[in-house]
């Protein structure tokens, strides 16, 4: 699915004229323009399915045999996204992505880079960690993944009850690291 910018800038006229401001006024005559460019990098995960996105991000490394008890770990990837349901800004993120290698690694830009493709779309704070662990799933080939997000939301600190300091915590464990609960606590002291 491609972001169709032209219906992006008709929209966000609209919307300057239902707020009551002239949309040819000289300070936001370009934004319709400015929004469907911002839009269009924002959302780009949204024209990838999580099949075409660990596509994307699969090159791997094999490694010796008998790995399979180690942990790979990249914590503290800062992301972005926006609440599918008041199109706010999710901020502050800190995405934590584990799994255990079944033969082979991917570069560990590629998880950073996997995190980011998956919160460019519009999202919940949950589905971002299960698309997360699915992706590193597809394009590790390890059933073994864990996902730790701790993040703000602007639709909870900006507006509606206004608590500047709630922060989200959600996980997502697949295979051994939801079925072993040693290996849950293991990772979560070494995110948190």
């Amino acid at each position: 699915m491609a972001i169709d910018q032209n219906a992006i800038k008709e929209h966000i006229r609209g919307i300057l004229i239902a707020l009551g401001d002239d949309p040819d006024r000289e300070g936001i005559k370009d934004t319709p323009e400015r929004v469907a460019r911002m839009y269009a990098e924002v959302f780009e995960g949204m024209n990838y399915t999580n099949d075409e996105i660990a596509e994307m991000f699969s090159k791997n490394f094999d490694i010796p045999s008998g790995n399979d008890k180690d942990m790979v770990v990249v914590k503290d990837i800062e992301i972005f996204s926006y609440c599918e349901h008041h199109l706010a800004l999710m901020y502050d993120m800190k995405v934590s992505v584990a799994y255990i290698p079944k033969g082979k690694v991917i570069g560990l830009s590629k998880i950073a880079r996997i995190a980011d493709m998956v919160a460019k779309r519009l999202q919940l704070q949950e589905r971002i960690g299960t698309d997360i662990a699915e992706v590193i799933r597809k394009a590790t080939g390890s059933d073994d993944v864990a996902v730790y997000i701790e993040g703000n939301h602007s639709c909870m600190t900006a507006r509606g009850i206004k608590k500047t300091a709630a922060k989200t915590m959600t996980t997502t464990f697949l295979g051994r690291f939801e079925e072993e609960e040693a290996l849950q606590n293991k990772l979560l002291l070494m995110v948190k």
